[in-house]
């Protein structure tokens, strides 16, 4: 198992991407190929005192990066030399299995549509992240690689969710959910009133109806649909609000003498708490409908977030997942028809 990595992808790249890398290669039993500038990589590690871990892995030698202010389009036409681009022609080439980047999330799903390319019948890729809830975890599915929609671009999204949800997360019999304004059929806009006949038909997947917002943190689903504007939207108010629900529980702690001793007392409870609410325990998330198996790393990650996002990289490689989306939403089939 090989992994291309984007090793200048990120807001804390080189450094923590290759503290990350050093960490999975020992831990996870992968190989590891590095796209980016080998001067500084090298320079880099030896800082970090990583260069034997460095010395195993394969670089890609490549002078230009992306940043998060470059257009998506960057990675196929202003800077087609970039780590992210150069890692992605490797991917497509055969020369990894997968292919992992904590860079430009724009520029990743507009480089894993058209360099690593679509599964043949798959309509939109989708960003489809993983978050904590009252019960484990749920999908997102699009969180915003997609923004404007059809409905059988939906159901798409419910199939490979719960496909991936089964394959690489373990989930015997995902619930597939519709994000809308309330949980009765006839609720929502002409969107979600055809993307719900389109799902309650479906028997490849195990639809629960709609869902409401408020409800997904309580277990409500396992995979939520939507479409990728109303997904970034939720994402990024779940993220935001798990942080500020955790500063708020601070500062009672911190506030007082009392309230301090009361926090040790429950310092561990605490702990897990934190770990349970905190999205980078899973490191990223996969972009869902690309030909060959691309991640997404969160941009702010440190090395234990590489790790965890590496780890979901390898067992998303080796679930089989990509050949059953392609079977699933092969022409003909009710996810329907070929490339758009």
């Amino acid at each position: 198992m090989k992994i291309i990595v984007d090793a200048f992808g990120g807001d804390n790249a080189p450094g923590e991407i290759l503290r990350g890398c050093a960490q999975a290669q020992m831990e996870l039993g992968i190989q590891l190929a590095l796209a980016g500038d080998k001067d500084k990589l090298l320079a880099c590690a030896k800082e970090l005192g990583l260069s034997p871990q460095l010395a195993q892995m394969e670089i890609l030698d490549c002078k230009d990066a992306l940043t998060m202010e470059d257009e998506p389009s960057a990675v196929l036409k202003e800077k087609p030399d970039s780590s992210m681009a150069v890692g992605l022609r490797a991917l497509a080439q055969g020369r990894g299995d997968a292919f992992a980047s904590a860079g430009n999330s724009g520029a990743l799903v507009v480089g894993a549509t058209m360099i690593a390319k679509r599964i043949r019948g798959v309509k939109r890729v989708a960003f489809a992240p993983l978050l904590p809830k009252s019960q484990g975890f749920f999908m997102l599915c699009d969180g915003g690689a997609s923004v404007d929609c059809r409905p059988e671009m939906l159901l798409q999204f419910g199939l490979m969710g719960s496909a991936y949800m089964k394959r690489v997360m373990g989930i015997e019999k995902p619930r597939v959910g519709l994000a809308n304004v309330g949980t009765e059929a006839h609720k929502g806009d002409e969107l979600r009133h055809q993307a719900f006949e389109l799902l309650s038909q479906c028997g490849d997947i195990h639809f629960v109806g709609n869902v409401e917002a408020r409800d997904i943190p309580y277990d409500a689903c396992d995979v939520v649909v939507t479409d990728g504007f109303t997904g970034n939207m939720l994402l990024k108010l779940y993220e935001g609000v798990a942080m500020a629900v955790m500063d708020k529980i601070k500062g009672v702690f911190t506030q007082s003498l009392k309230n301090k001793l009361a926090a040790a007392a429950v310092y561990g409870d605490m702990k897990q708490l934190k770990k349970s609410m905190d999205y980078n325990e899973y490191g990223g998330a996969p972009i869902i409908g690309a030909a060959k198996p691309v991640f997404k790393i969160h941009g702010s990650a440190k090395a234990s977030t590489v790790k965890n996002a590496l780890r979901l990289t390898r067992d998303y490689a080796q679930s089989g997942f990509v050949e059953q989306i392609a079977q699933a939403v092969a022409p003909g089939k009710a996810a329907g028809g070929d490339q758009q």
